[in-house]
């Protein structure tokens, strides 16, 4: 067991010295000055210097409770030529009225109408690939209807394909609120700055060395074609990851960025939510129940071992053997301090990340209950 946390201790030292690395490499948008920023547009996206439209596409399904927002920001943006399409899916709630009454009869919105779902796709890559199809713009911009994007948001990002990336995704700042979203929702951005070599996987072909997030996505509209767009991915739960994967398979070069300072998002908004929204996706996330078991293992091993294995040793008495684990459990709680420091999360929630590792274990093995008994399912749609 002492050997064991030993190992522990270290690799979370590691693993934390990789994630200052990353932090210090990590791309970011500029939302600095309208004027800065249009000119890095113009150079991005025409090396003729005229400039291309931007479409930003916005899937809605049952979002009237957080969607004017959304909207709202997107018309307010600056320093980029750009048409907003909203894809209404077939909503119950009256998104569709919220979102018309948000735009105010502004000329630069459209609000489309979701065709019903055909077989062998799964509802947001439907929504995402009837908006690209009916996009105007040589650049496709993908915002989730629960984002708010800054005024100079759309450009700042837009920007970041003219350092010879074909996807970009900056990750937005993850609002979280609740007991339940502060345990849980900054494992997310901290998953992949520990895990993930950032430089590294933009150069390499690999398509498993690929994040993304789908909450904010720009690309490149020649390349989405090329790359099979949404229809390549219609099968898939984590669509977003797919559609990077994708773009990699079709040889385009993709990249994260830290997108803290041009959006925000709030994914759910308390327990049942949350738990119903990670049980819906977290089994696509390891490939099988032995994949499963093997990562919430690996991070147990990490985050969980060392300090259980401390508060043991402090209580028998052996000061020592406590100080190692402790010093695992240090290594761990610096990691996503330092990755909640610099993506607007609270640093000081870090100190329950043992519990945030035991939570994520829990749902996802919640969530391969749901998948293995049929009955996932995500606003009112069954997922396989």
């Amino acid at each position: 067991m002492s050997r064991a946390v030993r190992a522990a201790s270290a690799a979370a030292a590691a693993l934390t010295a990789h994630s200052l690395l990353n932090l210090r490499l990590l791309r970011h948008p500029n939302p600095g000055s309208v004027d800065s920023v249009t000119a890095s547009v113009t150079r991005s996206t025409d090396p003729g210097g005229g400039g291309r439209a931007v479409s930003v596409l916005v899937p809605a399904r049952d979002e009237a409770h957080r969607v004017a927002p959304c909207v709202r920001a997107l018309l307010a943006q600056r320093g980029v030529e750009y048409e907003i399409l909203v894809l209404d899916d077939g909503s119950t709630d009256g998104t569709a009225d919220v979102v018309r009454a948000a735009a105010a009869g502004g000329p630069r919105l459209r609000l489309l109408e979701g065709a019903a779902l055909p077989d062998g796709w799964l509802g947001k890559p439907h929504a995402c690939a009837q908006l690209a199809a009916a996009a105007r713009g040589d650049v496709l911009v993908f915002v989730d209807a629960d984002v708010v994007v800054a005024p100079d948001g759309v450009a700042a990002t837009v920007a970041l394909l003219g350092d010879g990336l074909d996807l970009v995704s900056p990750y937005p700042r993850q609002a979280a609120d609740g007991a339940a979203e502060r345990l849980v929702q900054p494992l997310l951005q901290w998953s992949w700055l520990t895990f993930l070599p950032l430089r590294l996987a933009e150069r390499l072909p690999a398509p498993s060395l690929t994040a993304a997030n789908g909450q904010l996505l720009a690309c490149g509209a020649a390349a989405y074609r090329a790359a099979g767009g949404h229809a390549a991915v219609r099968t898939e739960v984590i669509e977003d990851v797919a559609l990077a994967r994708a773009f990699k398979r079709a040889g385009f070069r993709v990249a994260m960025a830290d997108g803290t300072a041009v959006a925000t998002c709030r994914m759910y908004g308390g327990w049942a939510e949350l738990r119903d929204g990670y049980a819906k996706s977290l089994w696509a996330a390891f490939g099988s129940p032995a994949g499963a078991v093997a990562a919430v293992a690996l991070l147990a091993w990490l985050y969980v071992l060392p300090p259980a294995a401390a508060a043991v040793a402090f209580a028998r008495g052996r000061p020592r053997a406590a100080a190692i684990g402790l010093a695992g459990y240090v290594a761990g709680v610096a990691g996503r301090a330092a990755c909640a420091r610099r993506t607007g999360g609270r640093p000081l929630d870090a100190l329950a990340h043992p519990v945030s590792i035991c939570a994520l274990a829990w749902l996802t093995a919640l969530s391969w209950h749901r998948r293995l008994t049929g009955t996932a399912a995500w606003r009112g749609r069954r997922l396989g």
